[in-house]
């Protein structure tokens, strides 16, 4: 739980550390469990999806401990999640489950929580697992999967994240030659094929939407420092368009942030690419259209927060969500803050252009969060943000920090 009091905010200016991806960090704690050998992953961010991803680890059987901004994570002899408490508390932590069914031929887990943006279901995991060999039984809210894994042909019905990340890591231990197609092809997805190459697995198409994994007897150890992420970085890229500022974006990786650069370059805001990162000045004035897609198209993680810049750009912007359908709930909250935004299905339109006023909002989700955060930071007076679920410390390292760091005027009270 926290509160942050947001004042309106001058012009962002200055230099700001793009920390380590979330999205690329989880699944590649979870390919851990394919090894009994130590693992170590650099520079981990100091989050509370990580910190219960590293008490799954250990509740799984694996040892894991944190020395400083490492983690070190030994597989030994893994098993079945016990706690549904910690399966409950993210969607990641289905990502444990082609580990642990491709080192034992079995793993019986719940259904997974985090964010209620959407039904997420785990279909697509189990159908590919189905492919490869395994056999599926559901008794009690309890899932059951098991069997040798064998190589296979997959077809996705939908290019999913977490169903591609869970099918590459069950396909490493497979016996023979797995293919699958209409892959999911994110940033985070190729790190964490590169992680598993890493491991001593062999994965042919990393980047693309095919791909091919040969299984091989036995997985080991490996060091490893993730991608940084590109979602704080677009976040703060926001938040300095909202404020016509100047900001240097150190560490930040453009190609993995192409979409939204080209709807904020669009709407007046000037980037340039340099050795330390991504420079970004100006503010955002023209209105957008944007149409949420799997990657490299718009990412849904962007959207409430690009919606929060909509708001202040004149004329009518348009959002249409195709990833999750109950991916709006930030707008009631905006509307508060005296934003004029209309959900009609799927279709967000914000009429832009109009003064915020400081108001308690509350946090729905993670992304939400930020969307409101940034929200007051263009908002007259002041601004209290509500975050009983810890939303924000889920998914950003000390945001209210390095929005600080810019000038920004944020207050966290809890």
């Amino acid at each position: 739980m926290a509160d942050y009091r947001i004042f309106h905010s001058p012009r962002l200016s200055g230099e700001a550390w793009i920390g380590t991806a979330k999205n690329a960090v989880l699944p590649i704690m979870a390919a851990s469990l394919l090894t009994g050998e130590e693992c170590v992953i650099h520079k981990m961010p100091k989050l509370t999806d990580v910190e219960h991803m590293m008490e799954l680890m250990i509740n799984c059987g694996a040892e894991a401990k944190m020395q400083e901004d490492t983690a070190v994570i030994r597989g030994g002899a893994v098993h079945s999640p016990e706690s549904e408490d910690l399966l409950r508390s993210m969607r990641a932590s289905v990502l444990v489950l082609g580990p642990v069914l491709a080192r034992n031929g079995e793993c019986t887990f719940s259904m997974p929580g985090g964010c209620a943006i959407g039904q997420r279901p785990i279909d697509l995991h189990l159908k590919g697992l189905q492919k490869l060999g395994a056999k599926v039984e559901t008794e009690g809210g309890q899932i059951r999967v098991s069997g040798k894994l064998q190589g296979a042909n997959i077809y996705l019905d939908f290019p999913s994240v977490g169903a591609t990340e869970n099918l590459i890591m069950a396909a490493t231990l497979a016996r023979g030659l797995t293919r699958i197609e209409n892959a999911a092809k994110e940033p985070e997805i190729a790190d964490l094929c590169h992680f598993l190459v890493a491991m001593g697995a062999r994965i042919a198409g990393i980047g693309t939407n095919n791909l091919t994994v040969e299984g091989v007897e036995e997985m080991h150890g490996a060091e490893y420092t993730p991608i940084p992420d590109r979602i704080e970085a677009g976040t703060l890229a926001c938040a300095a368009a909202m404020t016509e500022g100047s900001v240097l974006l150190q560490n930040a990786r453009s190609n993995h942030m192409r979409a939204l650069m080209f709807k904020l370059a669009e709407s007046g805001v000037i980037f340039q690419e340099d050795e330390k990162g991504l420079r970004l000045r100006g503010k955002a004035r023209r209105p957008m259209e944007v149409r949420t897609l799997s990657y490299p198209g718009f990412p849904t993680d962007m959207q409430a927060i690009l919606m929060a810049v909509a708001t202040q750009l004149n004329g009518l912007s348009v959002f249409l969500e195709t990833i999750f359908e109950n991916r709006f709930m930030h707008v009631v909250e905006m509307n508060r803050l005296g934003a004029n935004i209309r959900v009609e299905g799927q279709l967000a339109l914000v009429q832009g252009g109009k003064n915020l006023t400081g108001a308690h909002v509350t946090a729905t989700d993670l992304r939400a969060a930020a969307a409101m955060m940034l929200s007051g930071l263009v908002a007259q007076g002041e601004t209290l943000l509500h975050d009983p679920a810890g939303h924000l410390m889920r998914g950003y390292e000390a945001l209210e920090e390095k929005l600080q760091a810019l000038g920004a005027q944020i207050e966290r009270e809890a």
